[in-house]
């Protein structure tokens, strides 16, 4: 490749023969991303072929060559584990400028149908009421669905807001994804804490998991003056630890469970491994802090418990519990990958309807709301003599004409209005599509 095309400091052009060799990609985003940028170089490479372009334009030609050794750069180091989401935002944000230099760039004998792919995308991330999308709906109705060179800058700026939109999709479902690792390791850490308390300071928490049951009858004699989760007194942090794990394991087991609601997602983060792995440490304090409650009498009715597998079966009964507060989180991480649209979309929703490709307008000419001799005609016919008033006529109209001229057309000439009688043959109605 020329030297035009080198990044400043750099000297030339890296060869970017091996976009998509697969060996050097290690990571699904990387592979995609890399196939990507192959093809969005193949095309910026084929219109700087095809044209002699301004000096202008090699500008941009060559800050997009910028851009793509910029998006290789990134899908080829080996980040920190921390800088990983880095990488893939700076992939994304220059393929995405890169496509938007080439959208600029295509010559004006290929430009018109770019039109339909930049709707469509626009469709897909920006709201039904954004101004930008709306004026190039009215362009590429006013011109047969093709984007013509004028609107070559307005399809850019739909292209770039909806490109943008993506990127915060995608941010959103990152940042949240922070949030559950970052509640992942304080949860554990506060677990491990009153575990080690139980063995540094038993009196602290270890003995709050004991229980003290009725004193001994005639016909339980052997009952004991205390009941632990592990058998022996005092307690000690085996009991913190015996109950923090039985509601670890509950909490897993209901979160594996729930993988059948699991919905997979192209999007480069594992939100919803996140949130299994979360439960695990909510499902060992629940245990703890549950059983605590129930030593302190803060549930009515519930103060003692007879013996260690009552005190177990609680425990696990509250790892289990943690599914109530776990799902309120699964459906807003459901919620954010939805909100992540994308060409999948049209699998889990109808894709939006073609009409808004071709609208007719009917411009009321006449007293009816028509041009005098014909009904409103959809994509451009003529009104004829007959009493349907066209073979555009609506379906609903024609079907009633069809009806009255069984029997009552005489009757229908008769209520008709003398000046419409008289323009029945000769007007033809029109629209603009």
């Amino acid at each position: 490749m020329s030297d035009e095309h080198a990044v400043p400091g750099e000297g030339a052009d890296p060869s970017h023969k091996n976009d998509v060799v697969a060996h050097k990609k290690i990571g699904s985003w990387r592979q995609r991303a890399s196939a990507h940028i192959a093809a969005v170089q193949a095309e910026l490479d084929r219109v700087e072929n095809m044209q002699a372009m301004s000096e202008h334009d090699k500008k941009l030609a060559r800050k997009a060559h910028q851009l793509l050794n910029g998006a290789r750069q990134a899908t080829d180091n080996w980040p920190p584990l921390w800088a990983g989401a880095s990488a893939r935002d700076r992939t994304l944000a220059t393929i995405h400028e890169a496509e938007l230099i080439v959208l600029k760039l295509t010559p004006a004998q290929e430009i018109g149908w770019a039109g339909s792919s930049v709707l469509a995308k626009g469709i897909q991330h920006l709201g039904q009421e954004d101004p930008r999308l709306k004026l190039l709906e009215e362009h590429l109705r006013e011109n047969n669905n093709m984007l013509s060179v004028d609107g070559r800058y307005l399809a850019a700026g739909v292209l770039h807001a909806a490109n943008h939109t993506e990127e915060i999709e995608i941010a959103r479902v990152r940042n949240f994804r922070n949030i559950l690792l970052l509640a992942f390791l304080a949860l554990s850490a506060f677990a491990v804490l009153l575990i080690l308390s139980g063995y540094q300071n038993p009196s602290a928490l270890a003995d709050k998991l004991c229980f003290r049951p009725p004193a001994p009858t005639a016909e339980n004699p052997n009952a004991t003056k205390y009941v632990c989760p592990v058998d022996g007194w005092p307690p000690d942090g085996d009991n913190v630890l015996l109950v923090a794990s039985l509601g670890a394991a509950a909490a897993a087991l209901a979160g594996a469970a729930s993988i059948r609601h699991i919905r997979g997602s192209a999007v480069p983060y594992m939100v919803p491994m996140s949130l299994l792995i979360l439960r695990i440490p909510i499902g060992a304090l629940s245990a703890i802090l549950g059983l605590v409650l129930i030593h302190g009498e803060f549930i009515p009715g519930l103060s003692a418990l007879d013996n260690g597998a009552q005190i177990a079966a609680w425990a696990v009964t509250f790892g289990i519990g943690q599914e109530s507060l776990t799902r309120l989180l699964d459906k807003k991480g459901n919620l954010l990958l939805d909100n992540v649209r994308g060409s999948a979309r049209a699998v889990d929703a109808p894709p939006p309807s073609t009409d808004r490709l071709i609208k007719p307008t009917l411009r009321p000419s006449g007293p009816d709301g028509g041009k005098p001799g014909g009904g409103p005609v959809v994509g451009g016919g003529t009104g004829g003599g007959g009493p349907a008033g066209g073979e555009g006529v609506a379906p609903a109209e024609q079907g009633k004409s069809e009806r009255a001229s069984g029997g009552g057309q005489a009757a229908a000439e008769q209520t008709k209005p003398p000046e419409d009688i008289e323009g029945r043959g000769g007007g033809a109605a029109s629209t603009d599509v």
